[in-house]
């Protein structure tokens, strides 16, 4: 436990759970769609939904979305930056069951047309933890470079995987397994110890198998 586990993190307020956090989960997404977000939908609930609008969650989570930090002074004016940058935003009530009440789901679209659903809550002190993505259980905070590979579930990418962060002396800290069902879409989330180069990016991509690689580096 560090003393920002204790006192909190340097943010702009009033709520460390519904403002920090809620910019920390929009920073994040920010960084796993690695462009900038042309438009989104947020889902807000529980207390996120009761109480956020008064805290500015709101307004913080378009903050993290345009890539500001949770100390950032500009958090409050999130909005009209949005709309400067062209970027067009909307919030609804999420239906959810059994979530944690400081939970947000982000239905974002890039400049690309790419596509990503996020599914992140703020479980106090400024951390937060990414839920799901794009329908596929995760539990990862961002505090770590972090893969997120999608794949089809067939024997051998996991060691493939493995096999070519080897390659590029990446050592690995953390691995998360999930899958909907046996031979199905499967998603691995790994959570490294250094940055992780392009090669060992571009050799996830092209291999067999691999649906899609999502990179996350909030140290950039």
């Amino acid at each position: 436990m560090s003393i920002f586990d204790i006192i909190g993190p340097v943010m702009v307020g009033p709520s460390s759970s519904h403002t920090a956090g809620a910019v920390r989960i929009g920073y994040i997404c920010c960084k796993l769609m690695d462009e900038p977000v042309k438009s989104v939908k947020i889902g807000l609930y529980g207390s996120f939904l009761a109480t956020g609008k008064g805290h500015g969650t709101d307004r913080a989570l378009v903050a993290g979305l345009l890539g500001m930090k949770p100390d950032d002074g500009r958090i409050p004016e999130s909005f009209e930056i949005a709309a400067k940058k062209g970027m067009q935003f909307e919030f609804y009530e999420a239906k959810l069951t059994g979530a944690n009440p400081n939970t947000a789901v982000l239905n974002m679209t890039g400049e690309s047309g790419r596509e990503l659903e996020i599914v992140a809550e703020s479980i106090g002190g400024g951390r937060i933890k990414i839920r799901k993505i794009d329908g596929l259980d995760a539990n990862f905070s961002g505090d770590y470079p972090t893969l997120v590979v999608h794949n089809v579930d067939e024997p051998g990418h996991i060691a493939m995987m493995t096999e070519i962060l080897r390659e590029q002396n990446v050592n690995i800290a953390t691995m998360q397994l999930y899958r909907e069902c046996p031979g199905g879409m499967a998603v691995t989330v790994i959570e490294c110890d250094q940055k992780i180069p392009k090669a060992a990016l571009t050799g996830l991509e092209q291999a067999h198998g691999i649906i899609k690689v999502t990179y996350c580096d909030c140290g950039e």
